[in-house]
């Protein structure tokens, strides 16, 4: 069974073959790892597991973080009637999608404050920061 940390937003994220897969998932272990979200697993919800999808459709905030246009992680919670709180699609964001290498990690350094703020805005616990800026708009 899945942990739970109701007072933490879920975030779900890509974790296909390109850079920018990799980047969403690293972004989301980050937050998961700093106790700024919980991270579920979006294969879970996509394979129809019941305790996944209990869990991404109970209601808590939703963060969901898509590599890519072919956005996966946002076509597995609408499977299951689910629209996240927040939603960012990386390459929206100057990601490039690569495949065979890694994201550079300036990428990471520079979105990260902004993705930790968006999992901010949507905690259920009250310590909801101001809304965030987007990128490349001063804050």
């Amino acid at each position: 069974m899945a942990r739970q940390i109701p007072h933490l937003p879920l975030v779900y994220s890509c974790s296909g073959c390109s850079s920018a897969a990799q980047l969403a998932n690293t972004l989301a272990v980050r937050l998961d790892r700093d106790g700024e979200a919980q991270m579920s697993c979006i294969a879970g919800v996509g394979a129809d597991l019941p305790n996944f999808v209990h869990q991404a459709t109970s209601g808590r905030p939703i963060l969901a973080l898509d590599g890519c246009p072919l956005a996966c992680v946002r076509g597995c919670l609408r499977r299951h009637d689910v629209e996240p709180d927040r939603y960012v699609q990386l390459q929206k964001h100057g990601v490039k999608k690569r495949y065979g290498q890694d994201a550079p990690e300036e990428d990471a350094e520079r979105l990260y404050p902004w993705i930790v703020q968006l999992a901010r805005e949507i905690r259920p616990d009250g310590e909801r920061s101001q809304p965030a800026a987007k990128i490349g708009e001063a804050q």
